[in-house]
């Protein structure tokens, strides 16, 4: 029997089973997601919103924001340049070293966060391979801005280049191929033909990133020093908040990472709701043509 002729199991079970199916799913959803999220808020606000809008007013929580962000934005960027630099050259050439270039690339799916931090403090602490000539020349990285930006990165290194390289191995090499034959330049070439065919999944890749960067605490927890004010994200300053038994504060702070996630999660479902009315126009213009 052909594939075409398959029934579809999903729409032929008996209703019952889409039901319990559909029952444990949510279930799972409540228990796991939506029940901590509410338990968040709740105690965030359990002493009015007052207290609430103080907490987050507080310096060392609006320090802890700032230094969230710019980690997030570091990371993005610098993680969206090697992305792009490594699918490219993953997905339209060959060359020696290729697959060793991919296996380093989800190196850090496979090492743990907490040990990347401590591979940093070898390398820039003070003791460090590092260290001294830092030392002496006044660079501070460990227990400082740079060593955060650098744990970051490495922990959302994959997500860009992971994201795209399938998709160009995907897509090959003739439209680019075809561009340059028509006279255009490795930029042109790149601006109006590479680009457009992996918008989506760079934004996709991106938002992965900004994401996980946001809540990274494991390597950051490592390089930072929790110096209050200056070296705390907010992952840490949430974490120092309840071991002072501060737990409105603590729960105030975290919901502003909540609210970030949520945030992510609604630009992740506009993405991949464009990116699917993109893929059904094609599909409509290549039926028409």
């Amino acid at each position: 029997m052909s594939s075409n002729n398959k029934p579809n199991l999903a729409i032929t079970e008996p209703a019952w089973v889409r039901r319990i199916l559909i029952g444990t799913a949510l279930l799972f959803l409540g228990i796991f997601l939506f029940v901590p999220l509410a338990a968040v808020f709740t105690r965030a606000l359990e002493k009015g919103f007052g207290v609430y809008a103080e907490s987050l007013k507080d310096p060392d929580a609006l320090s802890a924001v700032r230094l969230t962000l710019i980690a997030a934005a570091a990371s993005v960027v610098l993680n969206l340049i090697f992305g792009l630099a490594a699918a490219w050259a993953i997905g339209k050439y060959e060359f020696f070293g290729k697959n060793v270039l991919i296996t380093l690339i989800d190196l850090p799916f496979a090492v743990s966060p907490v040990v990347s931090g401590l591979i940093y403090v070898l390398l820039f602490g003070l003791q460090g391979f590092l260290g001294p000539w830092l030392a002496e020349h006044d660079i501070k990285i460990i227990f400082a801005i740079p060593g955060i930006i650098l744990a970051t990165v490495f922990v959302t290194f994959p997500f860009v280049a992971r994201e795209l390289i399938p998709l160009m191995q995907a897509q090959g090499t003739d439209e680019e191929e075809a561009s340059v034959v028509l006279g255009a330049s490795g930029w042109q070439t790149f601006w109006h033909v590479t680009l457009p065919n992996i918008k989506w999944g760079l934004l996709y890749g991106v938002i992965l990133t900004n994401a996980r960067a946001m809540g990274e605490f494991g390597a950051v927890s490592v390089v930072s020093g929790h110096i209050r004010g200056l070296t705390n994200t907010i992952p840490l300053h949430v974490e120092i908040l309840y071991n002072e038994y501060n737990y409105v504060a603590a729960f105030a702070v975290a919901s502003i990472l909540a609210l970030l996630a949520l945030v992510t999660l609604a630009v992740k479902s506009f993405v991949e709701w464009r990116r699917d009315q993109d893929l059904e126009a094609s599909r409509l213009a290549e039926e028409i043509s």
